[in-house]
């Protein structure tokens, strides 16, 4: 992909799954990535993977929750691989379970993660962005924000915000060469999924019900979203913005 050599890259959540492998990707790209998650151990290990394979990265272990951490940590990014040109927003968690069933204290839990911790990304990026004249920000939402999802309620309603919030930054920094795209995923082999199927009375049901919804009869893999999610951060897309693409093997076809 054009343009993304040599650009500073921060991927939250990178310590595995779907961000271990968008990680990776970008450094073959070319991109200096900044591995950001709350395991510090998870986030070396991702980090371990890309230099072995002879790309650039570091590891920094902060909770996105934690407005001042996010300010240290972006601030040290800055100073050791230079300002951020790319933000890839892939940090998130879940719990099944019917909505009536949920207590506040785990709506905040999950409100924290999924919709203020990319909130304190944003707000703390977006202005280096600015200065620096530009760059690309990727959420990773759900198709749960899309089409809802039986027992994900609050993950779907934060994941709903990020798709708000993705449009409107990218009405308000259109002028500063500054794009915002949404990529959502589907269901996908995470250990994500498995706590999430974990939750649920009969997880192997669960899991068999995520499969044949699926028009392709399978679960994503976190090899599925890397190309996407670079093809958004790179040169050749520099006039998209504001849009949201599915990428769940047909399970939503949303116009």
């Amino acid at each position: 992909m054009q343009g993304l050599n040599g650009k500073t890259v921060i991927v939250t959540g990178g310590g595995g799954g779907i961000g271990r492998a968008v990680s990776r990707r970008f450094a073959e790209e070319g991109a200096l990535v900044a591995v950001l998650d709350r395991d510090e151990q998870a986030a070396q290990a991702s980090v371990d993977a890309i230099v072995e394979l002879g790309g650039k990265a570091r590891a920094y272990a902060a909770d996105i929750t934690d407005y001042a951490a996010i300010e240290a940590t972006v601030a040290r990014i800055e100073t050791e691989l230079g300002t951020p040109s790319v933000l890839v927003n892939n940090a998130g968690f879940d719990r099944f379970m019917p909505f009536l069933k949920t207590e506040p204290s785990m709506w905040e839990a999950l409100i924290a993660v999924n919709l203020t911790g990319a909130l304190n990304m944003h707000h703390v990026v977006l202005p280096k962005m600015v200065e620096a004249g530009g760059g690309k920000v990727i959420n990773i939402a759900s198709d749960a924000a899309r089409v809802g999802s039986s027992g994900e309620a609050v993950y779907a309603a934060c994941k709903a915000g990020l798709l708000g919030l993705s449009k409107t930054l990218a009405r308000e920094l259109a002028t500063k060469n500054i794009t915002l795209n949404v990529v959502c995923p589907g269901p996908t082999d995470t250990a994500l999924l498995q706590s999430v199927a974990d939750t649920s009375r009969d997880p192997e049901k669960l899991l068999e019900a995520f499969r044949n919804a699926v028009p392709m009869r399978r679960i994503g893999q976190p090899e599925d979203y890397p190309g996407i999610i670079v093809m958004l951060a790179s040169d050749e897309a520099s006039f998209i913005t504001g849009q949201v693409i599915s990428v769940s093997g047909g399970l939503t076809m949303a116009g």
